[in-house]
């Protein structure tokens, strides 16, 4: 049987009854055999892409907070990077190493010893431009907005990335209903493009009349009697702090002090570029994962076994760790964008955040590694409705970091169509799912 803590883990996230009773069917065949539990049921996929929906949208706003409260990027990275890839090796050595390794199906550790480097250079290849797409989307927040970069860059990946998944899964996806969801991913990126071109002329709105606000104390709020006390401007004698209202010039220009990478001065052009680049390379790390698993171009010699999913992961996150441990190691020395010069003594002295940068890693590993496991069973293509993160993203940009706060009102018409979109969007490709044999 499969061990207790497994089993209330399989409990916690499928929790009918059905699907309970395919897991014990997929751990325990051929007169006994223990193979290890690979996700089948469409059910188990819906369940595995709602997660990872909810993981891979909220890890963003922990980077866009830290990168607000002034932490350099270049630390926040390299943490982040540690830890997604040691969700990718729990998930390779638990469910991976769950039960007996048998001809169709080796475990992890198997696998690693077999001769299947033309798939996993597949992985890799998607690792690579993952971990790309992440560091480009981590500068790119700063100068766009949490938001917008992300739903331009996910509906990128769907239009783009969905649209090869499908040719590469043999269509078992429903075409008449996949693309008009595709469909509604491609206007939801122009109605984002939009919505930061309103955005950016309301910025531009607020900040033309700070001087006037600021005078006035327009656009403020006193701290209540409790507060006067510890609050005193000590360098003017004691006049009590004005807090800004999220959404005002005065929250624009005090946000822009505290964080570490300074966008005032600076085209929003910077910000689009980094994002349509980052969409380009989360259209192909999926495709290539898909290649790596399923091996439907033939370049795995006969009779060995194509890469279970929990390996193809772990290969996948080793060369995402890689890149970025690369590239984020040589920008402490030679900041982009203007941001800080920095060290590595002085990185592995900074626990300011640290706690939230780990988190971050752990959901972004976790929520890649569902998002697999429900593309092996129902398609990789219906598992792209989980870019529609965009909608978790959103939610936490409004409440964490004041986005879109006082903004117009063809603003906000436009941010809801686009939500609108996104809602109907990831309906369509879920109804989309089939069934790999």
């Amino acid at each position: 049987m499969v061990p207790v803590g497994f089993s209330i883990f399989y409990s916690f996230i499928f929790p009918s009854s059905e699907i309970q009773g395919k897991v014990r069917k997929d751990c325990i065949r051929y007169s006994g055999v223990k193979i290890m539990y690979v996700v089948e049921s469409k059910g188990g996929a819906i369940v595995c892409m709602l997660l990872a929906l909810l993981f891979l949208g909220t890890w963003p706003a922990l980077i866009t907070l830290l990168e607000r409260r002034g932490r350099l990027p270049q630390h926040t990275y390299l943490d982040y990077t540690i830890t997604n890839l040691l969700a990718a090796v729990i998930i390779a050595l638990t469910f991976g190493q769950i039960g007996d390794s048998t001809v169709e199906r080796p475990n992890f550790f198997t696998q690693l010893s077999q001769d299947n480097w033309s798939s996993v250079l597949f992985a890799m290849a998607g690792g690579v431009v993952l971990s790309l797409g992440n560091l480009s989307t981590q500068y790119a927040w700063a100068f766009v907005g949490l938001a917008v970069v992300e739903v331009i860059s996910s509906s990128m990946t769907v239009v783009i990335g969905t649209t090869l998944n499908y040719f590469l899964d043999g269509k078992i996806n429903k075409a008449e209903i996949l693309f008009p969801g595709v469909g509604c991913f491609l206007v939801a990126v122009c109605l984002a493009s939009a919505v930061h071109s309103s955005n950016a002329a309301d910025y531009k709105a607020k900040l033309s009349r700070w001087p006037i606000d600021n005078e006035t104390g327009k656009g403020t709020v006193l701290p209540s009697a409790s507060e006067e006390a510890v609050l005193k401007d000590r360098e003017n004698g004691g006049g009590p702090i004005r807090k800004a209202k999220a959404g005002t010039a005065t929250f624009l220009i005090e946000l822009e002090k505290r964080r570490s990478i300074k966008v005032f001065g600076k085209s929003m052009f910077i910000g689009l570029t980094l994002t349509f680049f980052a969409g380009v390379c989360f259209s192909l790390f999926s495709p290539a994962f898909n290649l790596a698993t399923n091996d439907q171009w033939h370049t795995l010699k006969q009779g060995v076994p194509k890469l279970v999913v929990y390996t193809a992961f772990f290969y996948f996150s080793v060369s995402c760790f890689v890149i970025a441990l690369v590239l984020n190691i040589s920008f402490l020395y030679h900041p982009a964008l203007g941001v800080s010069k920095s060290s590595f003594k002085a990185y592995l002295k900074d626990w300011n955040g640290r706690g939230w940068a780990f988190l971050a890693g752990f959901l972004c590993g976790f929520g890649n590694g569902l998002q697999f496991m429900g593309g092996q069973a129902a398609g990789y293509a219906a598992a792209d409705a989980v870019q529609a993160l965009p909608l978790v993203s959103t939610f936490w940009g409004v409440v964490l970091f004041g986005e879109y706060r006082r903004s117009s009102r063809r603003t906000y018409i436009l941010l809801f169509s686009m939500l609108f979109m996104f809602i109907a969007a990831v309906g369509i490709l879920m109804a989309s799912s089939g069934h790999r044999k």
